[in-house]
């Protein structure tokens, strides 16, 4: 019987090789419900699982990526091998679909990008992932009434027109309100993280929210200021009512690596 043709996937490198005492969840299972594995080479290891070219080749990969279904799955697998893995040590976390031909080509990768890879492990060592977002409504961000629809000599026209006038500037301004709150809620934050990166607004009917969001940001924060990072989005929260916010992680530090590109396995 002909074996079926398989490729590499990647899930993450990690500097915890099986040598220095690391590894993978026993059992743990992968986007195709392979049994994920170490692949290992100049002091790294990437954490791998093969998955036939049959679903995971290009064009039925491409085919699969259409299906939402399928492709939440396969997403939640992936993360969740991420997390697993990062018990067992710092990572790096590569993109969904990151696919080598096979096992050979993970060892050259691992080689060629050694000192980069380690650099990478070497800033988000002992450093964890958070993400906040901040929700408002609109509404309490308005300017106070004024008087900006015109006289009682206007005309019905000239009226209409200074009404959304007015309402175009209110709308304005409230962003401008909303947006610079934010701003202070990012600087706080900032000042006790080792890096942030910023991410746009989610769409709303996606993410299921109403109003606007403001942050949508990720923070890199050492691991012995979790507490006080955490408190302080309590706090901010707390001193502005008038803004949701949302904290979430731990995470791996999916926002602050750069993974290795993908190869097209064939």
């Amino acid at each position: 019987m002909t074996e079926e043709a398989r490729a590499t996937w990647l899930y993450a490198v990690t500097t915890a090789t099986r040598d220095a005492g690391g590894g993978t969840p026993p059992g743990l299972t992968g986007v195709a419900g392979e049994p994920v594995r170490l692949v290992e080479n100049a002091g790294l290891a990437a954490v791998v699982g093969s998955v036939p070219l049959a679903d995971f080749g290009e064009e039925p990969l491409r085919a699969h990526l259409e299906d939402l279904p399928w492709l939440e799955r396969a997403a939640r697998a992936h993360h969740r091998v991420i997390g697993r893995a990062a018990g067992y040590g710092q990572v790096i976390p590569l993109r969904f679909a990151t696919i080598y031909h096979d096992d050979g080509r993970v060892r050259t990768m691992l080689r060629e990008r050694r000192d980069d890879l380690t650099d990478t492990l070497a800033r988000v060592a002992g450093r964890t992932e958070w993400g906040v977002k901040a929700y408002v409504d609109p509404r309490a961000f308005l300017p106070d009434p004024g008087d900006e629809e015109g006289s009682g000599g206007d005309t019905p026209g000239t009226a209409y027109l200074l009404r959304r006038r007015a309402q175009r500037d209110d709308k304005e301004t409230a962003h401008l309100r909303a947006t610079e709150r934010a701003e202070e809620i990012h600087t706080a934050l900032t000042a006790l993280a080792a890096a942030s990166a910023a991410h746009p607004p989610q769409d709303a009917r996606l993410a299921a929210y109403e109003g606007w969001m403001v942050l949508n940001n990720s923070y890199l924060v050492p691991d012995d200021r979790t507490e006080q990072f955490t408190a302080a989005v309590t706090e901010l929260g707390e001193r502005y009512p008038d803004v949701d916010l949302e904290l979430s992680g731990p995470w791996p530090p999916y926002s602050f690596t750069a993974p290795p590109e993908r190869e097209e396995a064939s």
